[in-house]
């Protein structure tokens, strides 16, 4: 990490589904920018993931997948501190804390919470419920200044930064409160089927999804089927959502803008266009794609950096957990 001042950063990603384009254009790219300008701090987070039901082989699987990606984007441990969550137990004690300073009525809005009760009604856990006090201990235990977020993040971003401010006020500064960074330019991918509906990892309508490990042909099968919208236009606009989701992905991918990208294809039929965005998301994931199987082919040295991140993440969260337990009222015997 750097000795200069730079701001800290900390994001992270649940190995709950294969990582896909919205994950890569809406937040793994841009994790990869701020590695260069902040002390970037980025977490597999492996103990959200077991809020919903989860295979236990599938979950060991997708951490190192998950990890092999990260480095195979190009994030650097060098650079920054990557690491996977269960791998430092300071997350799941401050969480403990933290719950102790969270209003019952605080946790029960979160719409999150009340979004998967819905569709899994019959596993709403503990653990689903106090999701957001245990990401409020991730960015909180590294002194956080920015956390990149989507929209449907922001709900979390502000309990944080709530529970941060009261522990300050009733046991003096300990936490940094937060601030959220919110991509606007490829922010929310649509699936490429429904383009009412954001891209997921764990998205039922997987035809629509752009996995980063879908080989050549599979990218340009699923851009072939996208939804197009009425009419021959080739613009983005609210009433054509299907061909707006295809600009954004190009633009980003290709590194133009909407406008630059509506000008190339004017006079280009919808099938031209689709073919194209294919060829150019299949070009872009390629390099990717070949470093990440030579990085998931070496488990030792996936081990080292996981190794290395969690020892470096340790350190650092110590300090914080440390300061808080005192505060707390913890006694700490000499060792």
């Amino acid at each position: 990490m750097s000795e200069q001042q730079k701001k800290i950063v900390y994001s992270a990603l649940k190995p709950t589904g294969d990582l896909q384009l919205g994950n890569y254009i809406g937040a793994l790219r841009n994790m990869v920018r701020m590695q260069e300008e902040h002390d970037c701090i980025y977490t597999i987070a492996d103990m959200h993931s077991i809020t919903v039901d989860c295979v236990p082989a599938d979950l060991r699987r997708r951490t190192y997948e998950f990890m092999a990606l990260f480095l195979a984007i190009g994030l650097d441990p060098q650079k920054s501190i990557l690491f996977v969550q269960s791998h430092v137990h300071q997350h799941a004690e401050l969480a403990w804390v933290l719950n102790c300073n969270t209003q019952f009525g605080e946790a029960r809005r979160m719409t999150q919470f009340k979004d998967k009760s819905a569709k899994n009604p019959e596993n709403v856990n503990v653990g689903l419920f106090a999701y957001p006090t245990l990401m409020a201990a991730d960015i909180l235990l590294y002194q956080a200044d920015l956390v990149p977020i989507g929209k449907d993040q922001k709900q979390h971003l502000e309990l944080a930064r709530t529970v941060a401010e009261r522990f300050n006020n009733r046991y003096s500064p300990t936490f940094v409160v937060p601030d959220g960074i919110f991509n606007t330019h490829g922010a929310k991918i649509q699936n490429l089927l429904d383009p009412s509906s954001k891209m997921g990892k764990t998205d039922d309508n997987t035809e629509g999804v752009i996995y980063l490990l879908d080989d050549r042909a599979t990218i340009m099968r699923k851009f072939k089927r996208a939804v197009t919208d009425c009419g021959h236009e080739i613009v983005a606009r609210q009433d054509k959502p299907g061909i707006t989701n295809l600009l954004t992905i190009y633009s980003v991918i290709k590194g133009c803008t909407i406008k630059q990208a509506e000008a190339e294809f004017a006079d280009k039929s919808y099938a031209d266009f689709k073919l194209a965005v294919g060829e150019a998301v299949a070009d872009h994931l390629e390099p990717i794609q070949a470093k990440y199987k030579e990085l998931i082919a070496d488990k030792a040295y996936l081990d080292q950096v996981m190794v290395e991140g969690a020892q470096k993440a340790a350190r650092l969260a110590d300090r914080t957990l440390a300061k808080v337990y005192r505060k707390v009222g913890f006694a700490q015997p000499k060792r």
